[in-house]
């Protein structure tokens, strides 16, 4: 098994696409990271995306084999929604047997980071992140466990903060207006930085893990003893963010900014933006999600604030 480093997870999914010879498209679930497509479209890969599954609020299994079975594909990346760590390595398994050239990637960047390489992984690639808002949060770095046979070259692209910059304000204006995003390829991609070794990143991913954990699992318990259980996603749903489904979402978003407080809502459709077509459940789950803060930016006080504004506005 071989384990890469770089300045952040989509520089080595980006050093992926770039090393396999093969332009056809790739399956993406329609929640995605908006990050995720950019760096397809950087490597020059397009893009289909899938609904996701109204039970497992992942890619729907059943779409992306019905899609396989019509088109010739490059791979299939396959995400854990808010970090939901379950791998469906049954339907991987039937994927490789079918399509022995298909590949694989395992996007667990919003999971607990996992340490050693899974002997058993059916997928070629799993990858993480430690850089921002992840559940370690190093402000750097990405890493991903790679089947000895996948070829793994890093490229080395100039960098602009600038430019990321530019990309980031140009994604967020098309999701936030559903409009078409149109990507003008600039330096945006950091692929070259002076990182610690393996040894050294591990331990600082383990000690960042612990006080992580700790401290979610804190503000975590809050959220479940003052919230219903009814708004509450599944609890292996919560490592990430804490989430919840409401149908009054923008009205319980208003009440908490105008309380001085903060959440999110993450993740919008892509479908319709970056690619052509429309994902009914993903937008459903986007229309009704709000992402509580478990980590550094959040302390019990506010989490118990942030409960007391969403009762006030339960119906």
């Amino acid at each position: 098994m071989q384990i890469v480093q770089a300045p952040r997870a989509s520089a080595i999914l980006y050093n992926l696409l770039k090393n396999q010879d093969n332009a056809r498209p790739w399956l993406l679930p329609a929640n995605i990271c908006p990050i995720v497509p950019i760096t397809f479209f950087k490597a020059g890969i397009p893009i289909e995306f899938v609904d996701i599954s109204a039970e497992t609020l992942h890619i729907d299994l059943d779409q992306a084999g019905r899609r396989l079975k019509r088109g010739a594909y490059g791979g299939v990346l396959y995400a854990h929604t808010y970090g939901e760590p379950s791998t469906p390595d049954d339907f991987f398994r039937y994927v490789k047997s079918k399509y022995p050239d298909l590949f694989l990637i395992d996007d667990r960047c919003l999971c607990i980071p996992d340490l050693e390489p899974n002997p058993e992984m059916v997928t070629d690639v799993a990858l993480y992140s430690t850089g921002y808002a992840k559940v370690v949060e190093l402000n750097f770095g990405g890493y991903a466990f790679l089947k000895d046979d996948i070829p793994y070259q890093p490229k080395y692209l100039p960098f602009s903060p600038e430019a990321h910059e530019k990309i980031e304000s140009g994604y967020k204006q098309a999701i936030q207006n559903r409009t078409q995003y149109i990507y003008n390829d600039n330096n945006w991609l950091q692929t070259d930085a002076d990182l610690p070794a393996w040894y050294d990143y591990r331990q600082q991913i383990e000690d960042g893990l612990k006080t992580a954990l700790r401290h979610r699992d804190a503000l975590n318990a809050i959220y479940e003893n003052h919230l219903p259980q009814e708004i509450q996603l599944p609890k292996e749903y919560q490592p990430w963010r804490f989430n919840l489904r409401m149908k009054n979402k923008d009205r319980v978003l208003k009440s908490i900014f105008s309380a001085g407080l903060f959440a999110s809502s993450h993740y919008a459709s892509l479908a319709g933006i970056m690619a052509p077509g429309q994902c009914a459940r993903a937008e459903t789950l986007a229309s009704e999600i709000i992402n509580l803060f478990n980590d550094h930016y959040f302390d019990t006080q506010k989490a118990e604030q942030v409960c007391a504004v969403i009762m006030e506005n339960f119906s």
